[in-house]
């Protein structure tokens, strides 16, 4: 009897683990960019911040 609610366990943990996984892959978006894109961005507007522009737009809006 034993034995039974240990492998019950078992794969419980495991089944909470697989979904995790899951959940995680699943959880980046999409539309995220490239990395490359997103080097070009970044080097932008560190471009634009250091010439003095206070107002550089960000690299990602928060509504993308």
């Amino acid at each position: 009897m034993k034995a039974r609610w240990k492998l019950l366990g078992l794969a419980g943990a495991a089944g909470v683990a697989a979904t995790g996984a899951v959940v995680a892959r699943n959880r980046r978006p999409e539309s995220d960019l490239p990395p490359e894109e997103l080097r070009e961005r970044l080097r932008s507007r560190l471009e634009r911040v250091e010439a003095g522009d206070a107002d550089a737009a960000p690299v990602v809006s928060p509504n993308e």
